[in-house]
């Protein structure tokens, strides 16, 4: 089944074009090299994908289209770096992503996660259900870090693990936040959004929820960004296997020199 469009890619490929901060791609950028240096391993095929070439020159990159640029078991790493949220079809991608990687090769995928802007969100779906009586999509939905862990599986990696952290970045208010969201090249890119500019009143009453809701006493707003790193390896026999249910041979209260508590069950 053809899973249903959720950007329009021309509409991404344009904003993306225009865009001038990319303090968190540098984040990114930075994350990944700590986290490559962690790894007991020496690449030698690494490929990114990346909206943004510019920004890994040590790499070959490709774009994150919704069929990647990858030949099957060609690369020892593969990065997806700060993309997936955009795609069509995530689990798409990281099939796509684990078939060219050797086997024990590595990926790391790092993405926006769910608690992302979920301050501009609801200020956003409060302001216009109250003005207009409708909702319209205006913010990309994004995974929790439990659903996208669950992916990797899904797609067949080995080792699978999931970690995030969130940054808060303070601005004078909504519209500044939303100035500097079209400067990241993160604008409104769905497929099902409006074609039509957003009414003023819609806009004014947003920015007005979020400073009550959400604004210091200062009057300025902070504005939520979650990190997922999705991290898995394309299976090989070398690799850790988890152990079966039931073959554990001690106790774990043993191991831990702890008493056991027996809990009351339900009464029928």
């Amino acid at each position: 089944m053809t899973p249903p469009l959720l950007t329009d890619r021309g509409a991404l490929a344009l904003h993306r074009s225009r865009a001038t901060e990319f303090f968190f791609l540098e984040e990114v950028v930075a994350d990944v090299h700590e986290r490559l240096t962690e790894v007991n391993r020496t690449f030698t095929q690494g490929v990114v994908v990346s909206g943004f070439p510019q920004m890994w020159p040590d790499f070959r990159t490709i774009p994150d289209d919704d069929i990647l640029d990858l030949s099957p078991e060609d690369h020892d790493l593969v990065v997806h770096a700060l993309s997936l949220h955009w795609a069509n079809d995530p689990v798409g991608q990281l099939v796509q992503c684990r078939r060219a990687l050797r086997p024990d090769g590595l990926f790391l995928g790092l993405m926006f996660g769910g608690q992302t802007l979920h301050e501009l969100r609801a200020s956003l779906a409060e302001a216009e259900t109250e003005v207009t009586g409708g909702l319209s999509p205006r913010v990309l939905p994004m995974g929790e870090i439990r659903d996208l862990g669950a992916l990797l599986q899904r797609a067949g990696f080995a080792l699978p693990v999931a970690d995030g952290y969130t940054k808060t970045v303070i601005y004078k208010d909504a519209f500044h936040l939303m100035r500097d969201l079209r400067a990241m090249g993160e604008g409104n890119a769905l497929a099902g959004r409006l074609r039509r500019p957003t009414g003023r009143a819609v806009m004014l009453r947003a920015a007005e929820i979020y400073a009550q809701r959400f604004g210091g006493p200062d009057g300025r707003i902070p504005a939520t960004f979650e990190v997922i790193c999705l991290t898995g390896w394309a299976p090989h026999q070398s690799q850790q296997k988890p152990l079966r249910p039931g073959s554990a041979s001690a106790r774990l209260a043993d191991a831990l020199n702890a008493a056991e508590a027996l809990l009351p069950r339900d009464k029928d």
